[in-house]
């Protein structure tokens, strides 16, 4: 059996786990792509420290990249919202290559880039590939509570709280969560201004889509977090002061036609030492229903999900298909290809 052909777009510090698993599972890395011009030219295998070389150059050029290679599938990690996105994906699907990506917004971008999501999945089902957003919301924010669900009579209402750490994942991320914004900055830029939807937003919808409830309203609010003491981030490259936002809590609210509530929390903040991820759930039925994952390592599991559900992509038909939508992802016990119809 072939193995899995891969290329990676987007060479961040994500991106160095994500390159381990995908050696780990048995795929063949056939490219690497990234702008940055200290990265240029560089070995993946040293960019992941994975102690021996890869043959594959980072290089800076998509198109060449794809044009010179034989890929089944692009692991792209690099903006959060489907509009920045959109022209990387549009390239990546007119070579004809599957595209799985950790891009928030992707895990249910159907109601807040209705443009964007519709032209890729025209533009994926002419070129018989499929496109798909995963990561930690994929299996712990969407399937994992929903699953839970089946357990339970009746459901009033679900409550959910994610928090992870801006620092892991990038200067545009850190920026998007108001990260070392003075209050007042905050207060224009993030708070009162047309806000971009939180990524417990999309899980909220994707957890909605699989349900089959349908939503009456849906509202967010963005609240500052503080501290009392100054932070250094690496990620902004200075110390943020006493005060001003560390990031921020975006709490999402859905009503449905079917009466059911769901209010979910994401937290994005720079952490302190001692501080750790959080993913807990409370739905109100009968019977009612408590439980979390305890300090979740976030990037981890984001990119483990990333590439245990590579398969489920390759298999599924064509278009934009959100991980909803998808089989049961699982743990690759054999190496990828043996997971390929």
């Amino acid at each position: 059996m072939n193995k899995v052909k891969a290329v990676q777009l987007g060479c961040g510090k994500m991106s160095k786990v994500l390159v381990k698993y995908l050696v780990d599972h048995g795929v063949e890395i056939v490219g690497a792509i990234d702008p940055n011009p200290s990265l240029l030219g560089q070995d993946l295998g040293d960019f992941a420290e994975l102690g021996m070389k890869t043959g594959v150059k980072i290089s800076n050029n998509t198109e060449e990249v794809l044009g010179q290679c034989d890929a089944d599938i692009a692991i792209v990690t690099v903006f959060s919202y489907m509009p920045e996105m959109y022209d990387i994906f549009e390239t990546v699907a007119k070579h004809g290559v599957n595209i799985i990506t950790t891009c928030e917004e992707a895990i249910y971008p159907w109601n807040t880039s209705p443009m964007e999501t519709n032209k890729l999945d025209k533009l994926a089902k002419e070129h018989n590939i499929t496109i798909t957003g995963s990561g930690m919301q994929d299996l712990f924010w969407i399937n994992m509570p929903t699953l839970m669900m089946a357990g339970m009579n009746n459901i009033k209402k679900i409550k959910g709280a994610v928090s992870y750490n801006v620092e892991e994942y990038g200067l545009a991320l850190a920026e998007a969560h108001g990260a070392g914004y003075p209050l007042t900055k905050f207060e224009t830029e993030i708070a009162q201004a047309e806000s971009l939807p939180s990524y417990m937003w999309n899980a909220a919808e994707g957890i909605c889509s699989k349900m089959n409830w349908t939503i009456a309203s849906i509202s967010q609010k963005n609240v500052p977090f503080t501290l009392d003491e100054d932070v250094y981030s690496e990620t902004l490259g200075r110390t943020v002061p006493a005060g001003d936002a560390i990031g921020m809590s975006a709490v999402t609210t859905i009503h449905t036609h079917q009466g059911i509530e769901l209010e979910v929390e994401c937290i994005g903040k720079i952490y302190r030492e001692d501080d750790g991820d959080m993913c807990d759930w409370h739905i109100t039925g009968e019977p009612d229903m408590i439980f979390s994952l305890e300090k979740p390592n976030t990037v981890a599991h984001t990119c483990a999900t990333t590439v245990n559900r590579i398969p489920n992509v390759i298999n599924a038909p064509a278009g934009f298909v959100t991980c909803d939508k998808l089989d049961t992802a699982n743990y690759l016990t054999y190496p990828m290809q043996f997971n390929i119809n």
